[in-house]
């Protein structure tokens, strides 16, 4: 349903901004998918494309809000991904991501 869609869109949006990933540039579309959700993205550009399955079964659970929050974490998770893939990463360049996730997750998880 469409109002899914405007939800996935706002929540994620939202998880974008609390993980302090507001470089990238997000496209949203709502098309069949093989999954319920997914993001690409291609780091080099800092652009996103998040999707949502408009070809779901109306008896199939939908969850948007839970959707959204999963793949804004992929888009957190991307640039360690992205590095610890390369070929030929300097260590120097996956410490540099690893302690930006960590701030991060600092920031979010704030002080008891």
């Amino acid at each position: 349903m469409k109002k899914d869609f405007e939800l996935f869109k706002k929540e994620f949006s939202k998880w974008q901004r609390k993980f302090g990933l507001t470089g990238y540039k997000v496209y949203f579309k709502y098309e069949p998918l093989e999954s319920f959700a997914d993001i690409t993205v291609t780091q080099s550009d800092m652009v996103a494309t998040a999707r949502l399955n408009s070809d779901v079964s109306t008896k199939e659970i939908r969850d948007a809000r839970q959707s959204a929050k999963h793949e804004a974490i992929h888009l957190l998770l991307m640039k360690v991904e992205h590095r610890a893939k390369s070929r030929y990463i300097r260590e120097e360049e996956l410490d540099e991501s690893v302690e930006e996730l960590v701030f991060k997750l600092e920031d979010l998880i704030g002080n008891p």
